[in-house]
C-alpha cells in the first residue's frame, strides 16, 4: 500500500488530555491506523504543506480538527484548506465543546462530514443524537478505508 493509500489521522488539538482520549477511543473501537497530532491550525498546515521546517505528511484520510485553538482556530484552518486544491475534499470531522448554532452553522458552509460534540466516548454521547451520527460516519470512513 502507498502512503496516499493507507488510512491516517490528521488530529488537530491543543488539548493533550482530548488527544489521550482520542488516541483511547480509537483503542476501544480497535481502529489502528497511524495518527499524526497537530496544537492548532497553523501547525495543521506546516505539517500538510511541508512549510517551516516540518517534513510534509502524507495527506490524511481523515482530519479531527478542534474549534477553539491558539494561533489558528479550526474554523479558519478548514476555510484555508477548502480554498486549496491539494486538501479541499479531505474529510474533516469537527471535534468540540463549542454547541453554538453559528460555529455548527459555519462548519456546515465548510462541509464538515461530521460535527462530534466532546468528550470523544460513546458513554457520553447518549441525548446528543446528532453527535453520535457524526462519531459513527467517522468510525465508518475509518473502516471502510482500510
Amino acid at each position: 500500500m502507498s502512503p496516499e493509500s493507507t488510512p491516517s489521522i490528521l488530529l488537530v488539538e491543543d488539548d493533550q488530555m482530548d488527544v489521550m482520549n482520542v488516541q483511547r477511543e480509537l483503542r476501544r473501537q480497535h481502529i489502528e491506523v497511524p495518527l499524526t497530532h497537530a496544537r492548532n491550525g497553523r501547525e495543521a498546515l506546516d505539517l500538510l504543506r511541508g512549510e517551516n521546517g516540518q517534513e510534509k505528511i502524507a495527506k490524511p484520510s481523515l482530519v479531527m480538527l478542534d474549534i477553539n485553538m491558539p494561533r489558528m482556530n479550526g474554523l479558519e484552518l478548514l476555510d484555508v484548506l477548502r480554498a486549496d486544491p491539494e486538501f479541499a475534499d479531505l474529510n474533516v470531522f469537527i471535534m468540540t465543546t463549542s454547541d453554538l448554532d453559528s460555529d455548527r452553522f459555519k462548519a456546515r458552509q465548510l462541509a464538515v462530514s461530521g460535527y462530534i460534540i466532546k468528550p470523544l466516548s460513546f458513554e457520553t454521547f447518549g441525548e446528543g443524537g446528532t453527535s453520535v451520527d457524526g462519531f459513527s460516519l467517522f468510525l465508518d470512513l475509518i473502516r471502510l478505508k482500510r
